[in-house]
């Protein structure tokens, strides 16, 4: 069964979110610091994080940047914060998913199944080359000139989804439904993450190499002509 640390400080809600998790099959553990969080992911990994930004001794976005630098774990944010800014600022610093309290059961364990699914599927897919860029999802590898990239985990997910549909035109609507696991959302999302990757692709918007954007319909991840 997968494991799943859930990092809250308030005992009542980390006490219902262990509780509604055990409930659907996952084996649960729970830190109510980000400190403790971090040293329970580095001694015994586990396939998951939910992880509150109000946590006591770190902001949570300084507490994922901490996580990442421990392990390439999927990380689902529970926040109190709507605006747009700090969505960007989150998916950006390496989130994989957020959930904007207060949530219902059945949506955290959607979202849980839902990154828990696309982990599971990118660490079977084969390796996909095109041009002098090399994604390997099972190792969660990407290299350009023989180059590792350093990528986020959506980032790296967003690229091996393109990689292995090479000169193929991926409407925004299946990334987001693919690699984001949502039915709906908004193109800013996919953009800020496509900026991101053309900058350590070592190409822009204006001058792509790789990533080829069709106003309007989606993007094209292409070898250089």
């Amino acid at each position: 069964m997968p494991v799943v640390l859930v990092v809250e400080d308030d005992p009542l809600v980390r006490t219902a979110l262990v509780h509604e998790l055990t409930r659907h099959q996952h084996v649960v553990r729970s830190a109510p610091t980000a400190l403790a969080a971090l040293r329970d992911v580095a001694e015994n990994p586990p396939d998951l994080v939910v992880l509150d930004l109000g946590l006591p001794d770190l902001d949570g976005a300084q507490a994922l940047r901490m996580l990442r630098g421990i392990h390439d774990i999927p990380v689902i944010i529970a926040t109190a914060r709507s605006d747009d800014a700090e969505v960007v600022r989150l998916l950006t610093a390496g989130a994989d998913d957020y959930l904007v309290k207060p949530f219902s059961p059945d949506q955290l364990n959607a979202r849980v199944h839902a990154v828990l699914r696309r982990a599971q599927r990118t660490a079977a897919d084969p390796v996909h080359a095109v041009g002098d860029l090399v994604v390997d999802p099972a190792r969660r590898t990407a290299t350009l000139d023989g180059q590792a990239l350093e990528l986020t985990r959506r980032e790296f997910d967003l690229l091996a989804y393109l990689a292995a549909r090479p000169d193929r035109v991926v409407p925004r609507r299946e990334l987001l439904a693919q690699v984001w696991q949502q039915a709906y959302g908004q193109d800013q999302t996919i953009d800020v993450h496509l900026s991101w990757l053309r900058r350590k692709l070592g190409e822009s918007a204006s001058e792509p190499r790789y990533l080829h954007t069709v106003r309007g319909v989606g993007v094209r991840l292409s070898a250089p002509s």
